[in-house]
């Protein structure tokens, strides 16, 4: 085929752009992405080596090597894995399919600190750009494994590339980078020194499980008769698992440089786990908690899982079955002993061991977060506000694990506006005679602070929790209670807080009752269409009414929540709370008591339904006629 010129998408010129004028103050991690690629490459081939038989590959010495061309100022890294097809090079290299390039662009723009903004490529899987950020062009040759016809690609980083066939392209895959010239006041180093290249592979790449080579320097000009011969090659990283190595064999440095390659993000790890089981199943795992969430955490196409190992073979990149759900930002390596290298994904599925692996793994991930609750409070917070929201959905699918989940878990509290409280200081802190733990859920803090609900424990200074997370809605009604302490929503079921007077309590209510029974019956009919019972309340001061749930019923918002997600819900009747002590609700029941003639109060009660409904953030049943209804009664008092 001849050579084809193709434009590049909109989001990738931008994004190489962004690499060509070098946003990246530590332009050496080039070379690391580099590395990482090959890495993964000779693990695919080893692995479709071992499931396929017929695979037409070379795996006899799989390796990656670096060269340098000083007088070209060229600097190839080749490795001889699995390769592309033309398709894939057309599809991988050429365009940015990931659909968050929009969003890194954007976050990129806004980012105001280096740190901040070298966090982000590789959340997006665009490290194969970085390599515009050191060179004028990049070529890449590359032929997959099993396949006779190769492909060559080349870019300027100018808006286009070139595509062609190559006959014969070795197996695996080369990237050649016509180096800029050095620069060191801006951080871009002759990366055709052989030292500088030693630095970079022994601070970034010491622990891939490949022979990372590369030419030694050519010795000087042989005298007449010596016969001295090619220089070796040299490996240039260590190539021992991280993992395997005892804790005190192994640097802090050591371990976040393994996260990143695994990773892809640019940013140290929150927290590194270790893990070693022995006896019957023996496997060792090295997990890393991140420091900051994915930007697709929450999509359903979110690739989740750590790295599975079996004796140090590779075995796959996203081991689902070894870790919840709920823990899916966990990134790291797990090595069993005792598994079949042909292990596929159905059969780790049942698999005892694997499932074994997969409560002992969730359970220490729970207790590292536990010391990192107690031990360093500000790593916690930062936990909590990345991963939070996720690991809560735990409360819902996990019940071994819930308490472990409930112990570990902060929420915001009208007791202190700034600092989350856990389950424990908040029973801690219960008043005298108060049995229950008291929440409510909503969009925002101030949307709930400011909710009709909250009035009788703002004014008796009773703590709530304030739950803002979309979750939120749904574990509060799996979770009963948390030390024999019932869990209760403050806009469900009747709220008794007690009087100062309990003598006297019991009277006033019933004398209340007695007082508005006409009203209360009465306004029942006219909103029969509308709610299940209008009845007095003991949790409003200030405002005249609101509404609220029975005991056992789902909330407007989880009602909305399922809709959203397709699945029909019946329509739930709500209760309407009258504030007796309210002079519009006076007015009301005075007015209902001498007036024979009650279409107006029947607009009010409407009205006062209406308002009840907004307060809450909802919308009433028909906005137009509560509209009406409000700008006729305005005109009528002006």
């Amino acid at each position: 085929m001849p050579i084809e010129t193709f434009e590049f998408q909109v989001e990738a010129r931008q994004l190489l752009q962004l690499m060509i004028h070098s946003i990246y103050s530590n332009k050496d991690v080039f070379l690391r992405e580099l590395i990482s690629n090959s890495s993964d490459a000779l693990d695919k081939l080893r692995l479709a080596a071992l499931r396929d038989d017929t695979l037409d590959a070379d795996v006899s010495e799989l390796r990656i090597e670096i060269a340098t061309d000083q007088d070209a100022r060229t600097l190839t890294v080749r490795d001889n894995g699995i390769g592309m097809s033309y398709e894939e090079v057309s599809q991988l290299i050429g365009t940015i399919a990931n659909s968050g390039t929009a969003a890194f662009l954007k976050e990129l723009r806004e980012a105001q600190d280096t740190a901040g903004a070298e966090g982000l490529i590789g959340q997006f899987g665009v490290g194969f750009y970085a390599s515009f950020m050191v060179a004028d062009e990049v070529t890449l040759v590359t032929r997959h494994a099993g396949e006779t016809q190769g492909t060559r690609w080349s870019s300027r980083g100018a808006g286009t590339y070139t595509l062609e066939t190559l006959d014969d392209a070795p197996q695996g895959t080369s990237v050649t980078l016509h180096l800029k010239p050095a620069d060191p006041e801006n951080q871009l180093h002759d990366y055709t020194s052989a030292w500088k290249i030693k630095e970079i592979v022994k601070r970034y790449s010491d622990f891939i499980t490949w022979p990372i080579r590369t030419a030694a320097p050519a010795p000087p000009a042989a005298e007449e008769g010596d016969e001295a011969g090619a220089p070796e090659p040299e490996t240039l990283n260590s190539m021992k698992a991280l993992w395997a190595r005892s804790r005190d064999e192994v640097s802090d440095d050591e371990y976040h440089e393994l996260y990143k390659h695994i990773s892809h993000d640019w940013t140290d790890p929150l927290e590194t786990i270790r893990l070693q089981a022995e006896g019957t199943f023996e496997y060792q795992a090295l997990l890393f908690i991140p420091a900051r969430a994915p930007q697709d955490l929450f999509h359903r196409g979110h690739q989740r899982g750590v790295q599975l190992y079996v004796k140090r073979v590779f075995i796959m990149d996203d081991c689902e079955a070894l870790l919840p759900p709920y823990l899916r930002f966990v990134k790291g390596v797990v090595d069993a002993q005792d598994l079949s290298l042909n292990v596929s994904r159905e059969i780790l599925q049942q698999d005892r061991q694997i499932q074994l692996m997969h409560r002992r793994l969730a359970k220490k991930v729970l207790s590292s977060v536990k010391e990192m609750m107690a031990g360093a409070p500000e790593r916690y917070a930062t936990f909590w506000r990345e991963f939070g929201a996720v690991l809560k959905e735990g409360l819902l699918t996990d019940s071994d694990n819930r308490d472990a989940i409930l112990a570990v878990s902060s929420f915001a509290s009208t007791h202190d506006e700034n600092e989350p409280t856990t389950l424990e200081r908040y029973v801690e802190r219960m008043k005298d005679g108060q049995n229950d733990i008291y929440y409510m859920t909503g969009d925002t803090r101030q949307s709930i602070e400011n909710s009709p609900h909250m009035e009788a424990f703002q004014a008796k200074g009773i703590e709530v929790l304030l739950l803002t997370d979309p979750v939120d809605e749904v574990w509060v009604d799996a979770v009963a209670q948390y030390q024999g302490k019932p869990l209760r929503s403050v806009a469900k079921g009747e709220i008794d807080l007690g009087d100062s007077e309990e003598e006297t309590a019991d009277a006033d209510r019933e004398k209340r009752n007695e007082e508005y029974a006409g009203l209360l019956g009465w306004m029942s009919e006219q909103l029969g269409d509308d709610v299940k019972e209008v009845r007095l309340s003991s949790r409003l001061t200030v405002s005249a009414a609101c509404v609220v749930s029975d005991a056992h019923d789902i909330t407007p918002a989880l009602e909305n929540m399922y809709r959203a997600m397709g699945q029909e819900v019946p329509s739930t009747k709500r209760i309407l709370e009258l504030n007796p002590y309210h002079p519009l609700v006076k007015g009301l029941n005075e007015g209902f008591t001498e007036r024979a003639d009650r279409t107006g109060l029947a607009e009010t009660a409407e009205l006062l339904h209406g308002l009840a409904v907004l307060a809450e953030g909802g919308q009433p049943k028909e906005p137009a006629r509560f509209v009406k209804l409000m700008a006729d009664r305005l005109e009528r008092t002006l």
